[in-house]
């Protein structure tokens, strides 16, 4: 039988290697899917630059910092019902 000495440190050993396997695997894992790949240029596109003066890619367009400033503003300047009382 496994004596209960060497049993704990090695329960809690592994315990701790699991969750620290866990934390880094999801780390890499949210790392990953927030990563934005850098934009490509090639020739044709400069052509289209050139031409036209500007580049349109199918890309998200960045993040507005300061109108999601002032709606966030908004949002906690509103006025919230008192919950009823039963």
């Amino acid at each position: 039988m496994i004596s209960m000495r060497f049993f704990w440190p090695v329960f809690w050993f592994f315990l701790g290697a699991l969750v620290a396997y866990a934390w880094f695997s999801m780390r890499l894992k949210i790392r990953r899917s927030i990563e934005v790949p850098p934009l490509r240029i090639d020739e044709d596109d400069i052509r289209r630059i050139e031409e036209e003066g500007a580049l349109l890619t199918d890309d998200p367009e960045p993040l507005d910092l300061d109108r999601i400033g002032t709606e966030e503003d908004e949002f906690w300047k509103e006025t919230w019902d008192e919950p009823e009382e039963l």
